[in-house]
Order: structure tokens, then sequence, then C-alpha cells
């Protein structure tokens, strides 16, 4: 045997006897081993607790809702002071229909405000009866059906709005209504057949300010609000 075959095969013994030892040190049980790290966040060993599951039932994860409802009340205090009735009449809509935001909701509440109020002018049945209910389109109507038979025309320019609060919200049954003051700034004036101005002024803007309810069935897919009650201050 050559010298460079004596010194390959005292490395191969020399690797077989590490790893014989290695294997029976990795091998070994001390009893201070960790236990496996938890994915899950629980706070016991689910196998060794009293309230383990027998093999094959489902385990039932905690619910990760709580930060959810904290986000939710801190929206609604973030329009009405927490400990008032108005603050526990958002919680209580909020409970009854998991997705009314109060803060969408004002949004929301503004562009309708607008939108109706500009349809109403120019006389867009079709657009108002998608944001209003039956009993109010009706009286839309009529005032623009009157408005037509006179050869009235409204001419108007809504410049913005300066104020959308809550006043009241009520949860009646599987409805949602919410009563919100607008105060907005517009331009209006209405003239006759002749031309001639009747009522308003075509320079100046005048502040409106208006109570108005828009109302949810919880029951219905349909997300809109439509406009259930109006009411001027003025």
């Amino acid at each position: 045997m050559g010298s460079n075959d004596f010194v390959t095969l005292f490395f191969l013994v020399a690797a077989v006897l590490i790893f014989l030892q290695l294997r029976s040190v990795l091998g070994r049980r001390t009893g201070n081993e960790k236990p496996p790290r938890d994915l899950f966040g629980t706070s016991r060993d689910v196998a060794g607790s009293a309230d383990a599951p027998e093999a094959g039932k489902v385990v039932t994860l905690p619910r990760r809702d709580v930060a959810e409802d904290e986000q939710r009340y801190a929206d609604i205090d973030a329009v009405a002071v927490p400990g008032t009735p108005l603050n526990d009449q958002l919680r209580e809509a909020n409970r009854a229909d998991a997705s009314f935001n109060p803060k969408e909701f004002l949004n929301g509440a503004r562009m309708a405000y607008e939108m109706i109020v500009m349809a109403f002018a120019d006389g867009d049945r079709k657009m108002l009866k998608n944001l209003l209910s039956r009993e109010v389109y009706d009286g839309f109507d009529a005032a623009i059906s009157e408005r037509e038979a006179k050869g009235e025309k409204v001419k108007s320019t809504f410049v913005g709005i300066d104020k959308a609060d809550f006043t009241r919200v009520e949860v009646r049954g599987n409805e949602v209504l919410a009563t919100v003051r607008i105060v907005s700034q517009m331009i209006s004036a209405t003239y006759d057949k002749a031309d001639k101005l009747i009522d308003g002024d075509a320079e100046s803007v005048a502040e409106i300010s208006d109570l108005w309810t828009f109302s949810r069935d919880m029951r219905s897919r349909d997300p809109n609000w439509k406009l259930v009650a109006t009411e001027s201050e003025q």
C-alpha cells in the first residue's frame, strides 16, 4: 500500500468515527430542549392542556376582532363626543350594521346632497328616483311639475358645503335612519317664462341649512342610502 492510500484510509476512518460520535450526541435528549415555537400565539401547549380537544376535532383559533372594534369606535368618537347620546346612537347603529362607518357616511351624504339639490334644480327626475324614497320623490316630482306648468326655470350654482354633522341616528327593526344637518352655500334664482326673476338672487351666495334624514334597510344587498325626509331650518 502506498503512502497516499494510507493517508486516504486514515481520513476515512476518522470521518466515520466523528459521524458516529455526533449522532450519539445529537440524537440524545437532555430534558432541557426548548419547546417548538408557537406560531399561533396561544399561551399554553394545546396537547398538554386540560382544555385540549380530542383527536380529530377542529381547534377553534381565537377571534381577532378586538382591534377592528376599537378602530370602529375610534371612528365614531372622531365625529361624536364619547359618552353623549349621539355617540351611543352611532355605536348602536354600528353594532346593528357593521358596514356603517360614520366618516364614510358623512362624505356620502355631502355628495348626495349636492346631487339631489342640483337634480331638483334641473328637473332631473331619473337622478332623483335613484336617491330618494318614494314619498320624498313624489313631493319633489310635484314641485317640478308645478314649476314646469308655470313655465318657470331655476338656475343654481352649488358653491359648497360648510358643515355636515349628525343630529340623530336611530335603529328601527331592520332599518337604520341617520339625520344630518347640512349647511351649504348656493346661488339660486327662479325665473318665470318671460325670464323675469321671481325668487332668489342670481348674484348673491345664500347660506342654506337643512336637516336631511337618510335610511337604509340592513336586509338589502344594496349598500346605498335613500333620502326619506327633508326639513329646512330657515
